[in-house]
């Protein structure tokens, strides 16, 4: 975890029963992004890795690895829709931010997305920007980490009905996409482990 006090935090309340560590290359990561990423996304990869967070919030690796469970291609793909949904949302009009400033790390099962404002030069101050599908507005940016964001999204229910479109279960988990994965081709419901209903 390198002692990340926000993940450390998280870890209290979502436990990594099922996280793995993804073992990332961060100089390789760097180059082709050109630019260093916070130290809790960086954290949160090493003790979770990427997967899905109390089945309804995916979390994005840094780039595409072919092996991984479905489709997800990493940040870019998820990082292109943000910024389409900024535009089509109303651009500056609706939120005076540069797009290039957009880069998500994160999506719900309702469409909303995760991002960062990678406004400055210290990832460790880049706010979150929630892109809400159905959140009122539709475009929010909050003064805290990724880390911090997915705490208060889990414990704070005021905080939850602001930015996200769908309703998280009570209890919280975390399942990394190679336990969904082994989980699936068991035929197994790869968010809950158990028989499909």
């Amino acid at each position: 975890m390198g002692g990340n006090p926000q993940v450390a935090a998280l870890a209290q309340v979502v436990p990594a029963t099922h996280g793995v560590d993804e073992r990332i290359d961060w100089s390789a990561v760097e180059e082709i992004w050109g630019t260093q990423f916070p130290a809790d996304y960086v954290a949160f990869m090493e003790m979770y890795g990427a997967g899905q967070l109390s089945t309804e919030v995916g979390i994005l690796l840094p780039v595409p690895r072919p092996d991984v469970y479905r489709d997800w291609d990493g940040l870019e793909g998820e990082t292109a829709n943000a910024r389409g949904t900024w535009e089509m949302l109303g651009g500056r009009a609706a939120l005076d931010v540069d797009p290039d400033s957009i880069l998500a790390w994160g999506f719900t099962s309702g469409a909303d997305i995760y991002c960062w404002l990678t406004t400055g030069d210290d990832p460790d101050r880049w706010p979150v920007l929630v892109c809400g599908r159905h959140t009122d507005p539709p475009f929010q940016v909050h003064p805290f980490g990724m880390a911090e964001f997915l705490r208060r999204l889990l414990t704070d229910n005021e905080f939850q009905k602001e930015t996200i479109s769908v309703v998280l279960p009570e209890e919280h988990s975390f399942v990394n996409w190679r336990e969904r994965k082994r989980r699936w081709e068991a035929g197994l419901d790869p968010s809950t482990g158990k028989p499909w209903k």
